[in-house]
């Protein structure tokens, strides 16, 4: 297996698709990841990564993505400013879907074009949010769920078609 991809980064899983938080330390990473977790009633949501996340390109064809991983010595464990390491649900592995870059509030778009980044060769969505809108946890996942391969927005431009 190829080395791994070592990325500053918090990464979550909801379902069968994970995302990857980007951002500055005092970017609300941890935050998000925690909310994203506190909040889901069905209690899916995992941690796979917080702090430093591990990307393989694993599998071959239309069977290739990337798939996330926690270093060893940080699975599990999420950092909350103010309260120190937790101890979090989590998932050993979680292949990854989307990048979202946490940014200042007025630098969210109100309507996005179609972003992408290609990272080991594959290209993924980038959706830029704030971490510390009351409403990110809930279009984050609203993200995850509507996934369209072909990015943000849809081909008819709105999240997951008419």
């Amino acid at each position: 297996m190829a080395e791994p991809l070592y990325m500053h980064g918090t990464c979550v899983s909801s379902g069968a698709r994970a995302v990857l938080l980007r951002g500055p330390s005092g970017a609300g990473k941890s935050d998000l990841a925690f909310r994203l977790i506190r909040e889901d009633p069905t209690g899916e949501t995992r941690l796979v990564a917080d702090d430093q996340v591990a990307l393989h390109l694993e599998g071959q064809g239309d069977g290739q993505g990337i798939i996330a991983r926690a270093p060893a010595v940080l699975a599990g464990l999420l950092e909350l400013r103010g309260l120190g390491l937790l101890t979090v649900p989590c998932a050993p592995e979680a292949p990854l879907s989307l990048i979202v870059d946490l940014v200042a509030r007025a630098d969210v778009p109100r309507l996005p074009e179609a972003r992408y980044e290609e990272i080991l060769g594959y290209r993924l969505p980038v959706l830029a949010l704030h971490a510390f809108d009351g409403t990110a946890p809930a279009k984050l996942r609203l993200a995850l769920e509507t996934l369209p391969d072909s990015g943000f927005p849809g081909p008819d431009g709105r999240l997951g078609g008419r």
